[in-house]
């Protein structure tokens, strides 16, 4: 039996487009303790695949992290089978606020050292001795509180295209990087402030949370479901909406609309455009934010010599790459020379500013 892959993103769009089904983008986590991740992703795997599910899933002992899409048709019988699971029964999903039925294109179910990369020991903390949980309302109301420090735990190409208003975005690459900063800099807060932070979809606060109250942070707090969940239970209850902007998703979508606000710049241009593409040099991948103009002047490319590539036959191409390493441009995510419109990071980020 073949517990992997075998069509292309291409072959699976086509038929996606055949089968003529609406689908719908989920995504949750839960930490546990799994005994033997590679038995528990192939079983996933069997049943997921015959529920037409697709997505990116990682499996650890600490637990699984999932962004995938199913048919509407199957999700009862997909969320049936999550609930016949012990430590999966009653789950959140956060189903997406808009929907995309080409969000995922492929099933891939992989075992992973940890759910998140954070880089942290977690022998020496609890994992589960985590913040205290907020909805939608509940957040809303301690932000007014003028005791709260609100922190985004996501990366700066995250933050750039959205955030909650008065928030600490640290300009940073990686989730491990934004922790050290945030205790260096609210170190003399850690009795006195409410340490409020929010994330996509709860997973990295949750995490976060544990490690700052192993810190001696007294008093921690996390927005339930994230940034998603926090959405949908504002328009479902017509709260005020305090985030501004777009919730940059990590499917074929990029982002969510949350509020009309573009707050961020195209890349190549400076003009107002919160549009995150990947470079279509296949060479190069680079994730930056490009506007419509810009993308017709560089054939959807990240600068001259891209271009030049990517007009070569698709043979020049791969013969160009082949024996290369792949570049890892792609992580610099917007912070490559090329973009003269990119966000700066500073030496040494202020996050009480």
């Amino acid at each position: 039996m073949q517990l992997y892959n075998t069509l292309s993103a291409k072959e699976r769009e086509a038929l996606i487009d055949k089968a003529g089904k609406d689908r719908l983008t989920i995504s949750f986590y839960k930490y546990a303790h799994i005994g033997n991740p590679g038995l528990f992703r192939d079983y996933l795997f069997i049943h997921w695949n015959n529920l037409d599910v697709l997505g990116r899933i990682y499996v650890a002992r600490e637990g699984i992290n999932a962004q995938l899409s199913v048919t509407s048709e199957n999700f009862k019988d997909f969320k049936d089978h999550l609930d016949s699971i012990g430590f999966l029964e009653g789950v959140r999903l956060n189903i997406a606020i808009e929907q995309d039925n080409k969000s995922f294109l492929k099933l891939k179910i992989k075992v992973r050292k940890k759910i998140v990369a954070d880089g942290l020991d977690d022998g020496s903390f609890d994992v589960t001795n985590r913040g205290v949980h907020l909805n939608a309302e509940q957040f809303n109301t301690i932000l007014d509180d003028p005791d709260t420090i609100l922190v985004d735990m996501r990366n700066h190409y995250e933050s750039e295209i959205g955030h909650f208003q008065n928030a600490i975005t640290p300009d940073v690459d990686t989730f491990r990087d934004s922790l050290d900063i945030i205790e260096e800099q609210l170190a003399e807060h850690k009795e006195d402030r409410n340490l409020v932070m929010y994330c996509t979809g709860g997973i990295r606060c949750e995490k976060a949370s544990a490690y700052y109250k192993h810190k001696g942070f007294q008093r921690v707090f996390q927005l339930e479901g994230g940034i998603i969940e926090y959405t949908r239970q504002v328009r479902r209850k017509e709260l005020e909406n305090k985030f501004t902007g777009k919730n940059f998703v990590f499917d074929q979508r990029r982002g969510e609309r949350i509020s009309d606000d573009i707050i961020a710049q195209c890349h190549q241009c400076g003009e107002a455009c919160d549009t995150h593409v990947n470079c279509a040099n296949e060479a190069c991948h680079l994730l930056f934010i490009q506007c419509e103009t810009c993308a017709e002047k560089m054939d959807n490319c990240c600068s001259d010599p891209c271009k030049e590539i990517n007009a070569l036959p698709f043979e020049e191409q791969k013969r160009l790459r082949r024996g290369k390493v792949v570049s890892n441009k792609i992580f610099k995510k917007g912070r490559s020379e090329v973009l003269k419109f990119k966000r700066s990071q500073p030496t040494k980020p202020d996050i009480r500013k």
